[in-house]
């Protein structure tokens, strides 16, 4: 893992829209190190979220800056800095699973 990680929350997702399309959409930004699919562990579906780490801080702005409130594979998609380190918490508490997409 990077010494300093520079990760996207997109929320909004469309169904198609997760691991390998995610990344295809992201990756003009600058290399991408991860994808993790946000799941819910009361449901085992997915949150319609992932968080996507970049290399560098200004890939992860410039995906910010131009992502944000688009559409992307029928659905309008959210695309803000994560606060805090992905540990498995986050906002949605106790119920969210990061899992790994390569």
């Amino acid at each position: 893992m990077a010494e300093s990680e520079y990760k996207c929350f997109i929320g909004g997702l469309a169904s198609a829209t997760y691991g390998y399309a995610l990344g295809k959409a992201f990756s003009s930004f600058g290399e991408i190190i991860e994808t993790k699919v946000i799941i819910d562990h009361e449901s085992g579906t997915s949150s319609e979220s992932e968080i996507v780490t970049f290399a560098s801080e200004q890939s992860m702005k410039d995906a910010i800056k131009t992502m944000h409130d688009q559409e992307l594979h029928g659905g309008k998609i959210t695309v803000n800095e994560t606060q805090g380190h992905d540990n498995g918490g986050g906002s949605e508490g106790d119920n969210v699973a990061l899992i790994e997409i390569e």
